[in-house]
Formats: C-alpha cells, structure tokens, sequence
C-alpha cells in the first residue's frame, strides 16, 4: 500500500512537471507587472493549492476568484491560474508547494492550513508571496509573519453557544468531533472548553486520527447521551458529514453546523461563515499584492467581518426544535 501511495505521490509530480513544460511556466520568462497587464506582458502565474475537495474550500476558492474580479484583474489577461488540490494528503499538499516554487509562480494561494504550510516553505528561498485562507489560527499554525498573509476563519464559538442555549435550553452536554493532528481544530475545542459554562453548557469532545474512525466517534458521543454535536471546520470530519447525519437523525441529536454548507447537508442551524465572502476577501487581499500596492508584510491577516445565523427548517423540525422568534427573524434559511 505505502509503495502504491509512493507510486502516485511521484505521478502527480511528473504530471504537475510536464504541465510547467507544456505551458513554459518554469522558463524564469514570466513578468510580474506591478499594475493590470498593459497587453504586453505576459500575466501573472497563480498557484492555488487546495487541500480537498469539499464544499467549503471550493466555495472559498469560488471566492477568492471572484474577489480578483471585484477588484478589477480579469483572468487570462492579467493573470492565470495554476490550480492543484492535494486530496487530503500532506504529502502531496507538499509536491505542490514544491513544484509551484519551481515554477517560479508569482503567486501562491493556499486553502487550508496545511497547503498553507507546504506552500509557504517551499516559497520561501525564493521569496515568493503566498496568500492563505480558511486558516482558523494562524499564530498557532507559524503563519501570522514573513512574506505570507490571507484570512482566518476563526469560528464565532460563543455565538454558537449561545444559539445551542436558545434552540435547546434543557441541553448540558455538546459532543465534538475533532481531528487531533488539525492544528485548528485543537484551537476550536479548546476555545468551547473555556466558554461553554457561561451558558451552561459542557463539552464532550472525541478525537480521530483519520476520517475512518469518524463515524466511531460519533457513536460513542451518542452512546454518552450528548444533547447535541456541534461541528466544526474540519477537513477530516466535513468530508463525511452526510454519514455523520445518518446517525444523529436516527438517534434524534441535532448536529449543529459551522457554516453554511453544512446547513444545506443536514445541520439544523449555525452561526457560521459563508466561504464564499471568506474567499472574496482573500482575493481582495491578494490584488493589492499583485498590483504591486502592498507586500503580504503590509497587510495583517484578518479575520471574516461578520457571521451569519443559518438555519434548517427542515431538519429542526425533524429533531422537534422551536426557533425563537428572535432568531428566526434575522436567521437565513439554509434548507440545500
């Protein structure tokens, strides 16, 4: 199994090769214009590397392009895109990084922290800006200095708290499922450790390694008797939130979501982030660096402006919630 894994870790980096040689992207002929390409240069190179395939690193992506859009770059005049998506694997998130360095692309956009990571070491000798996104702690994750920046998606915890109190006041106990080896969402975890008391809350947290034991973890939470699961960002566990729902629903545990995506799956409500705008943001960022207006030095990284309450009629009403109508009148409807 580890020399078949070894086999396509090395495919993918002669397939990412021969894209560089077929579009003559490694040649060192690229030109990096400090404003919108006048038509005679050629335009910018960006690397995105992603690190999988889910709805909200896509939709952060969606974003980040559309945010380019909005701040007046246009897509095969001014700049191109290399897109790679690491399938989960550090590894290959890694070869990406390494083989975008060789490229010598003029920019290097990374969705999730650790794309973030493979990225920003292999741009570092030589210099290349990188700009990331869907980072819920980026001090924690070594990213917050250098010639990097982008968007955090911290989550609004206290908010989710509090809205678990309102929709489920008898509720004590909220399970959480998290990856321990995802930087992130230690963070999260321990941040609804600190803050669940204040509204009488506890939390029950469960730790995977990978995303097969997920579904485990989730049986033991229901087998504890959680009054609810309240889900995070992470990769790992996103990625088989259609499972984790079938359990919960036939047990009767509502699963709270985090951003809007997972509304639409099945989460009876949220206050959580729309990736979309998180991307839209990163994009904005990312063309004052192109443009030549500002180095990622001189722009912090910053956070999502403002959260949103989401909510599935659907699914509340399969679990016999009662929305508030304080809630209901400012929350968005999140039925997929």
């Amino acid at each position: 199994m580890m020399k078949m894994k070894k086999f396509y870790a090395a495919l993918l980096t002669l397939s990412l090769m021969l894209s560089l040689a077929a579009c003559g992207g490694g040649s060192g002929e690229t030109d990096t214009p400090d404003t919108p390409n006048d038509g005679e240069s050629k335009p910018l190179v960006i690397g995105i590397s992603q690190y999988g395939e889910h709805a909200s690193l896509d939709n952060c992506r969606t974003g980040f392009l559309q945010g380019l859009e909005e701040a007046g770059l246009e897509e095969g005049t001014d700049y191109t895109v290399e897109y790679q998506n690491a399938g989960f694997d550090d590894n290959i998130a890694t070869q990406i990084g390494t083989t975008f360095s060789a490229m010598d692309v003029d920019l290097m956009v990374a969705i999730a922290t650790p794309s973030a990571t493979a990225c920003y070491a292999a741009a570092e000798d030589k210099d290349i800006p990188v700009i990331f996104t869907a980072i819920t702690d980026p001090v924690g994750a070594n990213l917050d200095s250098g010639n990097i920046t982008g968007t955090s998606d911290v989550l609004p915890v206290e908010a989710q708290l509090d809205l678990i109190h309102q929709l489920q006041p008898n509720a004590e106990t909220v399970g959480i499922v998290y990856t321990t080896s995802e930087a992130n969402s230690v963070y999260s975890v321990g941040i609804y450790e600190e803050k669940a008391a204040a509204y009488g809350l506890k939390v029950e947290a469960v730790g995977v390694l990978e995303q097969s034991e997920v579904t485990q973890a989730v049986d033991t939470l229901i087998s504890k008797g959680v009054d609810c699961i309240s889900n995070l960002t992470d990769n790992t566990v996103v990625g088989v939130l259609p499972a984790i729902l079938e359990k919960t629903n036939e047990a009767g545990v509502p699963v709270y979501g985090s951003e809007v995506e997972q509304m639409k799956i099945g989460c009876v409500a949220g206050a959580g982030l729309d990736y979309i705008k998180l991307g839209r943001q990163t994009g904005q960022m990312a063309a004052k660096v192109l443009r030549g207006e500002a180095t990622c030095e001189d722009l912090p990284y910053e956070i999502i402006e403002n959260y949103d309450l989401y909510i599935n009629s659907e699914a509340l009403d399969a679990m016999g919630l009662a929305v508030p109508e304080a809630i209901e009148a400012s929350a968005i409807e999140a039925n997929g």
